[in-house]
């Protein structure tokens, strides 16, 4: 399977292959990585490298590097086969545990550097005699931002599954109950 399948003459698992590629490179991923997860999350059995290779028409060596930056991840992991000595592989099939994996990740890979490096801006900013005011309260404003969304996803990411599951399944409520006395949802 390769980019120049005809997508209406495909199988509904290569379907979902290609537009989990075309997803992925749609949110910075590789579309290889999204494409080879997506085999992999879809797969019953352990895949090893030539396998992913041959199904998906990717180079041997692109799938090599697509399939560290996955155990990076931790959305793949090396599985042993009775009687093969080559490295084979299984995804994460639970697609709640995937989505606080690829959070996590993001927010290790993302979100921790630019507060670091927001936070230094301020430092310095605000040990500049001739920076405009506004300069440096867009930068507080910016910081405490970052500053408050960190805290809110590490709330949500310790959040049990469930209960994850049930909060965003409820989706309007929360807001109506946030709208106590019939006041607006801050």
């Amino acid at each position: 399977m390769t980019e120049t399948t005809d997508r209406n003459d495909a199988s509904a698992k290569s379907q979902f292959i290609l537009y989990w590629g075309d997803m992925g490179s749609q949110w910075g991923v590789n579309r290889s990585v999204a494409q080879i997860h997506a085999l992999l999350y879809l797969s019953t059995e352990p895949l090893n490298a030539e396998q992913i290779s041959e199904e998906l028409g990717i180079a041997r060596s692109n799938v090599s590097n697509s399939l560290k930056e996955l155990v990076g991840w931790r959305l793949i992991q090396r599985v042993p086969v009775a009687g093969d000595r080559r490295e084979h592989f299984v995804a994460e099939t639970d697609v709640w545990e995937m989505a606080l994996l690829i959070a996590r990740g993001r927010k290790e890979r993302e979100i921790d550097p630019a507060i670091r490096a927001i936070d230094m801006c301020v430092s310095q900013a605000e040990n500049e005699k001739n920076l405009d005011h506004d300069v440096l309260k867009r930068m507080h404003a910016m910081q405490d931002f970052l500053t408050t969304a960190d805290r809110w996803s590490a709330q949500m990411l310790s959040v049990p599954k469930s209960n994850l599951a049930a909060l965003m399944k409820m989706g309007n409520k929360v807001l109506t109950l946030l709208k106590i006395g019939g006041g607006k949802a801050k």
